[in-house]
């Protein structure tokens, strides 16, 4: 007997779900990569990164917005991500909600820690429950305005989301619901305290008349034009004294079962607000300090721009590039900050930058360091338009002052130095040398100099290196010449602009020689009169 073959049932197709990762962070997308943590105290001393942080902090230091600041990120699409929630955030209708939702959250905080700080029960509860009412009000009102505006980075609508999801939860709606019923019977309280002599009797409000006007009415004829007033203001303190917690305790004995259910109210902040809500809370105040401390710089017509950042060639061009922490300081005294470009591109590794002192190099350098670094945070940058290379670490050599307990050199300290900066570096990070090597001779410093340049291009890191040594700027193909320029009729004005061309030191010092009289054939003439 043969055996009967089970008849084969159709394959239906497979049907593929996009699982759509949950909300978590306006700062990354999904699982990213952890930040890196740069080493503040170097690069953000030399950069002056430390007072661009200062100036977006200013008035939001209870947020802790600092670290935010020293955690770049090095993913190209991590930063497209952060600048789409920051330019959300320059639309107005968008950033007032956000501001709404911001003072809503600080009240609901505040009365929380007014329940922390309370020590009678009914003070306590009484605080706590307006914190979670101004909690709700908050989350609901900031996923119904972003639901009516055009919000178009997937940080803010993945917060949008969340917070209609969150006001849309049976737990969120009953727990709201109840603390908002409370809060209004707790209103509507009302009762009155008759006094005999020493003794305070509590009892329920039903209508009686209140005599204080009348008694006004009747002393007002009394009163002289230019009476003197006693009054003083009362002296009022967050906290019940003794006794008006003893007379509290009579209204509670009044409406009992209403005072039952306030004490029965289980929803502590801790546990009912969200820690997705809370995080973005804190995390979008890193926006919107940053953009809050360039908008009067933006009014007063510098550019800023977000940056195309990452690609496979190793360009690096800014338009209009400038340090933001200049701005900073010279805006409120109505100075112009100016403006430079550069651009690395093609075997192009290093802006060697030479020139007068005072010129400008080492703003230049500061400029090239921060439009980097402010671009991995995904803030747009000081300048009017720019095509970066993503770096994964900015480093710096600045020259440090000399301190007693460090028993090297100051040449040997800054060859340690440079010497700990290449070991951690990798091809792709950015490096920014200013004046290093300017206490040797000259000799020493094109030894070390060139050694260095070398090592950069080999590496084929970018860098700007700032230094006196003209020889440098034409090293290799590796290395671009800038030089900072002067005023064509007058060679001591500084024009602070900086500019691609063949270093010239010696033609400077010949115009600044011609202008006071001092070149040799003006000397020889002198000397044979």
């Amino acid at each position: 007997m043969g055996v009967a073959r089970q008849r084969e049932r159709p394959r239906r197709p497979v049907e593929v779900i996009a699982v759509v990762p949950p909300f978590r962070s306006i700062l990354a997308e999904g699982t990213a990569p952890p930040p890196s943590h740069e080493e503040a105290d170097a690069i953000f001393t030399d950069l002056h990164l430390d007072q661009i942080v200062a100036a977006a902090v200013a008035g939001r230091e209870a947020y802790d917005l600092k670290p935010f600041f020293s955690e770049p990120v090095s993913v190209a699409a991590e930063i497209v991500y952060r600048q789409a929630v920051a330019q959300d955030l320059e639309e107005p209708a968008i950033r007032a909600a956000v501001d709404a939702f911001a003072r809503r959250m600080t009240a609901a905080h505040a009365d929380h820690d007014r329940a922390g700080r309370m020590h009678y029960l009914y003070q306590k509860l009484a605080w706590s429950l307006a914190s979670v009412v101004e909690y709700g009000a908050a989350v609901e009102a900031l996923g119904a305005d972003l639901e009516s505006l055009p919000v178009r980075s997937r940080g803010l609508q993945g917060l949008r989301d969340h917070a209609r999801a969150c006001a849309g939860a049976d737990r969120f709606r009953a727990v709201l619901a109840e603390a908002r019923a409370l809060e209004g019977e707790l209103g509507r309280v009302r009762y009155t305290l008759r006094f005999r002599g020493p003794r305070i009797t509590v009892g329920r409000y039903a209508d009686e008349a209140d005599y204080s006007r009348e008694v006004e009415g009747t002393f007002a004829r009394f009163r002289e034009a230019g009476d003197k007033s006693y009054r003083f203001p009362a002296h009022e303190t967050p906290e019940m004294n003794h006794i008006e917690e003893a007379i509290f305790d009579r209204v509670v004995e009044l409406y009992p079962d209403l005072f039952a259910r306030l004490r029965g109210f289980d929803a502590r902040p801790e546990s009912f607000f969200d820690p997705t809500i809370l995080r973005f809370e804190r995390e979008v105040q890193f926006f919107a300090g940053y953009l809050d401390s360039i908008a009067s710089l933006r009014q007063a017509g510098l550019g800023f721009c977000y940056p195309a950042v990452g690609g496979p060639e190793r360009t690096t061009v800014a338009q209009g590039a400038y340090d933001l922490a200049l701005a900073h300081r010279l805006g409120p005294k109505g100075t112009a900050v100016v403006a430079n470009d550069f651009r690395l591109a093609g075997p192009e590794r290093v802006l060697v930058v030479t020139g007068p002192n005072h010129g400008g190099k080492t703003t230049f350098g500061r400029a090239f360091g921060q439009v980097h670094y402010l671009a991995r945070l995904g803030l747009p940058v000081p300048a009017r338009a720019a095509r970066l290379f993503l770096c994964d670490r900015v480093f710096t050599q600045f020259e440090r002052e000399e301190h007693p307990e460090n028993l090297r050199g100051k040449l040997q300290d800054e060859l340690v130095r440079i010497r700990d900066v290449l070991a951690r570096a990798t091809s792709s990070s950015v490096l920014v040398v200013n004046e290093s090597f300017s206490t040797t001779s000259l000799a020493d410093a094109l030894f070390v100099g060139q050694r260095i340049l070398e090592e950069i291009v080999r590496r084929d890191m970018l860098a700007v290196y700032v230094t006196f040594a003209d020889e440098l700027s034409a090293l290799n193909p590796g290395t671009v010449s800038v030089v900072s320029t002067v005023a064509p009729d007058d060679p001591t004005v500084r024009t602070f602009r900086l500019v691609r061309a063949p270093a010239d030191g010696r033609a400077y010092a010949v115009a600044i020689a011609a202008k006071y009289g001092l070149t040799y054939a003006t000397l020889r003439e002198r000397l044979h009169r």
